[in-house]
């Protein structure tokens, strides 16, 4: 406002409430916003005070073009890139108090409250204790490298909106903006709050674990494009990969220890592979755990190969030997598995210092 980037003036517009946000007649289809269709537009028309956004297109762009990376994926990016260049709107940044009496006041003006994607955006920074506590917002805001999380309908708010904010009373602008896709639901409708089509994570968590569900999130969804949820491809992923996959393999490895090995296999630090940390440096965690797991299907590959529960039996010194190696494939696994799955990446840890298999199976298989 000291700079002259906020002013008042009346206007009317068409608003989602699903959204939260004003939607011009090429947003809508059939009269209705796409990802909230069940839900009728309210029309505003009042006075408002707005933000100046119009005038931050030259530095939006001229900071997407030194960021070769500030929206992933690339073709987010894109969609952004051809936003602001078609020239940028400024949009209101308050609500009357009269009609929306629960709303953050708008200082020094008690008719007035924040518009949510205003106030919310700052909470960024103000958590890290801005304007106050600037140590705090320094060593994270300012010397970090910041990263945001939001989906494929925040790009805007995100990656431009919020951006201009910043650029606006001289902040640091985000390091990284990573926009996910949806999940979708039952005929591929994005699942929603709002729409009623959601699956309560609690309940999941409850019957099959939180690693279960970290799994299927981190693996089965796609990082960046939407992906479909249902409970039927959720028991099957569990079922495959974790119960019959990671789960058996740990089970038939330290069983073969148990058995064979004198005392627990010593285990050495491991070096990331290059393709492990790579996918992680560009926010792939869907990539990251393809790693983990390409390793969990070479270990069984390796079992099938060289049985060596069988070789034991006549040539034990060299069944020993293939063995100790899987048992310490299994471990890089699990150090592998530790920022992606870190319960069961602790009790695979365990089961190898006991030298025996967990006391109960690591995914109990569900019919």
């Amino acid at each position: 406002m000291e700079k002259g980037y906020i002013y008042k003036k009346q206007y009317k517009v068409k608003y989602c409430v699903g959204c939260e946000l004003e939607k011009t007649d090429s947003e809508l289809v059939d009269g209705k916003c796409v990802d909230h269709s069940n839900r009728e537009l309210k029309l505003i028309d009042e006075e408002n005070y707005f933000f100046k956004f119009s005038e931050f297109q030259k530095p939006l762009l001229k900071l997407y073009e030194k960021k070769s990376n500030f929206v992933i994926p690339n073709s987010r990016f894109n969609e952004i890139k051809a936003f602001v260049e078609r020239g940028l709107q400024d949009f209101s940044i308050s609500r009357l108090k009269s009609k929306m009496s629960w709303g953050v006041p708008v200082p020094d003006d008690e008719e007035h409250v924040m518009y949510v994607w205003f106030d919310a955006l700052v909470n960024y920074i103000s958590t890290l204790g801005w304007p106050e506590n600037k140590d705090l917002f320094n060593k994270f805001w300012v010397e970090g490298e910041t990263v945001q999380y939001a989906g494929k309908d925040n790009l805007r708010q995100q990656s431009a909106m919020w951006q201009a904010m910043l650029l606006a009373v001289g902040i640091k602008p985000t390091d990284h903006v990573v926009i996910d896709g949806f999940v979708t639901g039952e005929g591929g409708v994005k699942m929603s709050k709002s729409l009623g089509n959601v699956v309560r994570p609690h309940d999941l968590v409850k019957e099959y674990g939180t690693d279960a569900l970290r799994y299927y999130c981190l693996r089965e969804l796609s990082p960046f494009e939407d992906s479909p949820f249902s409970i039927e491809l959720f028991k099957s992923a569990y079922n495959a990969n974790l119960a019959n996959g990671i789960g058996n393999l740990t089970s038939r490895i330290m069983k073969m220890a148990e058995t064979n090995l004198e005392s627990p296999v010593e285990i050495s630090s491991i070096d990331f592979p290059k393709e492990y940390v790579d996918a992680f440096e560009n926010f792939d965690i869907q990539k990251v755990a393809h790693v983990v797991w390409n390793k969990i299907s070479l270990l069984d590959q390796k079992i099938q190969e060289t049985q060596p529960f069988k070789l034991v039996k006549t040539e034990k010194e060299k069944g020993i030997q293939i063995i100790t190696e899987l048992v310490q494939g299994l471990a890089e696994v699990a150090q592998l598995l530790e920022p992606l799955l870190p319960e069961t990446a602790q009790k695979i840890k365990q089961a190898i210092k006991a030298n025996k298999p967990p006391a109960t199976p690591l995914f109990a298989r569900k019919d």
